[in-house]
């Protein structure tokens, strides 16, 4: 019987072969990492060492369902704090290893193969593989590019059918930035779950704050999903969460038996959560702040530019811009490689119309001034 990815062609395409030639060589400023640690943000360690400190002489392995209590207290509090609050309960919450199996987990709690969820058509390719290993369709809904990717309700209504168990939301948005701001009208005329990732939430840019989905939609079941990937710079501490709104409660039976299968949350990273929240957030403000600085640079720099189209992202840490003049991505993306700059072209991230770059903005500051220089001078 033939495997979920057996006709998956994985051999390097021309792009990655270009990038280890270009690496063996004069080499290139990488503007894609996402990765925090591989750009100096290291989160204090003085904090962890003394957050651990007491684990080692009273661990124990005490499995909840739901997650440790101190570290789900914790994350509702940080919910309070939002704009508008979002309120929690904590046994509203569900502690994962990451976002990622949090996504899985929600696959399966909501679709049985063959039926499907509604996805952005443009989109972090993750989606499509974790909807592959359940034997779930996943159907596009368009953004719209002109109106800062907002979500097209008609097209969000044409894409469900008698199988569409749910719908999933990036706010802000990976890569486009867009932030969903106010109520989108046909997500309560399709009443369906939502699982809203907001791993991002933290960085808004061009407007004030970045709002819970589910306070704008209390009535809708939502699904909010975060983690101290993004939120603390932690990828390697490996910790999630699925928060449920008031009306998906309905759904947290079924979730607690799903993340009891596997209780893969380590009681390390939920002993450190609290202190994470309680002492952590100078440090994300730094990082958000370092991210501000590089848009402003990226924005100022690409202004008025005759062929790079760089509109300031509502919030993230990417940016997206289209390119003119050009007849296809890869061109771009390869005369820049050549010149010394590396960048991801449009379609790594589904079928966006036109030509788009995705630039990451979490790069070290000096490194990403000197890319965004030289896109600014190559692309001229």
């Amino acid at each position: 019987m033939p495997g979920v990815f057996d006709d998956l062609d994985l051999t390097p395409n021309d792009l990655e072969l270009a990038r280890q030639q270009q690496a063996a060589g004069a080499g290139y400023i990488d503007l894609t990492s996402s990765n925090p640690t591989a750009q100096g943000l290291i989160f204090p360690p003085e904090i962890l060492r003394a957050a651990t400190a007491d684990f080692w002489e009273t661990r124990g392995y005490t499995p909840d369902p739901h997650g440790n209590p101190q570290a789900r207290a914790a994350i509702a509090a940080y919910y309070a704090t939002r704009t508008p609050p979002l309120q929690l309960a904590p046994d509203d919450l569900f502690i994962t290893a990451s976002t990622s199996e949090a996504y899985a987990l929600l696959f399966a709690l909501l679709a049985d193969p063959g039926d499907n969820l509604l996805a952005p058509n443009v989109s972090y390719p993750l989606f499509e593989y974790l909807a592959a290993l359940r034997g779930i369709e996943l159907r596009s809904y368009d953004l719209i590019e002109a109106e800062n990717w907002r979500i097209d309700g008609r097209s969000l209504l044409a894409a469900a059918d008698a199988r569409t168990r749910g719908v999933l939301i990036v706010s802000p948005h990976n890569p486009t930035g867009a932030v969903v701001q106010a109520a989108v009208p046909a997500l309560e005329l399709l009443g369906l779950p939502i699982i809203c990732d907001e791993v991002f939430a933290a960085f808004a840019y061009a407007i004030a704050n970045v709002p819970p989905l589910a306070a704008l939609h209390p009535t809708v079941p939502v699904l909010t999903l975060n983690g101290i990937s993004k939120l603390f710079a932690l990828p390697d501490l490996k910790l999630g969460w699925i928060g449920l709104n008031t009306a998906a409660r309905h759904l947290a039976p079924r979730l607690e038996l799903l993340n009891d299968t596997f209780l893969g949350a380590n009681s390390l990273s939920q002993h450190l959560l609290p202190a994470l929240f309680s002492q952590g957030m100078p440090f994300v403000a730094a990082m958000v702040e370092r991210v501000r600085r590089n848009l402003d640079f990226a924005c100022a720099t690409l202004a008025g530019h005759r062929r790079v189209v760089a509109p300031k992202p509502e919030g993230g840490y990417y940016l997206f811009p289209a390119i003119r003049e050009f007849s296809d991505e890869d061109t771009v993306v390869l005369q820049l490689l050549h010149q010394g700059v590396l960048v991801h072209p449009g379609y790594f991230f589904g079928d966006p119309p036109g030509i788009h770059l995705m630039i990451s903005a979490l790069t070290a500051p000096p490194q990403f001034s000197a890319g965004i220089t030289h896109i600014a001078e190559a692309l001229n």
